[in-house]
């Protein structure tokens, strides 16, 4: 584990992070392949290439999803549509037992605004492992934009190493393939200038971003619930 990363260590822990999002619907194809191997009953051939369909479906969505979210998607410095960054959470989410409720104008977003926007729906996603709802909000500061993610579920919450992660800069635990996300969100937030602040409720947890101009380029300053401040 380290407490800090050279541009290496974080291109391995990220690639390490996609790689674990993808290889269980790709598991899953190679049972489907197994399975229909030599099978000969056309109930289970059937089964088996419904468990493929749905795996490489899943698999296609975790991928364009991860571009989106930690991948160079489009040339550097690009505007990217919030519409994609919709279609690719809800394919995300689809056959999942969370659902996604997304508000707001469609528009022309920077790349590190899109990614950060969906980085916050992976986190909220997290926050509801039993299942919820994903209601993400947009609205536009300027030529800047602001997010809102609340997670509403059963015994919705952020793991206390998470809220670390999101509340302080730098954070107090090393970073690792199970944190690198969480950190990975923190840093894109700096590259925005945006304030991101973490809010809980009665199963519900919220997230958001504001815009901050005047911040310098670097770390995100990041608010916790009682309102004190970490830069």
């Amino acid at each position: 584990m380290m407490t800090s990363l050279t541009p290496l260590d974080l291109a391995a822990l990220l690639c390490s992070r996609v790689c674990h999002d993808v290889i269980s619907p790709v598991g899953a194809i190679i049972n489907g392949l197994e399975a229909l191997d030599g099978e000969q009953d056309e109930e289970m051939r059937t089964v088996a290439m419904e468990l493929i369909k749905k795996s490489a479906v899943s698999a296609a969505a975790r991928l364009q999803f991860c571009r989106l979210a930690f991948g160079a998607a489009g040339s550097y410095g690009a505007m990217i549509d919030t519409g994609d960054a919709e279609k690719a959470a809800r394919d995300l989410f689809v056959n999942g037992r969370t659902a996604l409720e997304w508000s707001g104008e469609r528009r022309m977003a920077s790349r590190s605004s899109v990614k950060l926007l969906l980085n916050l729906c992976l986190i909220a996603a997290g926050a509801v492992p039993r299942g919820g709802v994903i209601k993400v909000g947009l609205s536009d500061e300027g030529e800047a934009m602001t997010t809102r993610v609340e997670a509403q579920g059963p015994n919705a919450r952020l793991s206390h190493s998470a809220a670390d992660f999101l509340i302080n800069t730098p954070p107090k635990d090393a970073i690792d393939g199970h944190s690198i996300q969480l950190y990975f969100t923190t840093l894109l937030a700096g590259e925005c200038r945006a304030t991101l602040s973490v809010s809980t409720g009665p199963e519900s947890v919220t997230l958001a971003t504001v815009p901050t101009p005047q911040l310098a380029v670097g770390p995100a300053a990041v608010h916790s619930l009682d309102g004190s401040s970490a830069a």
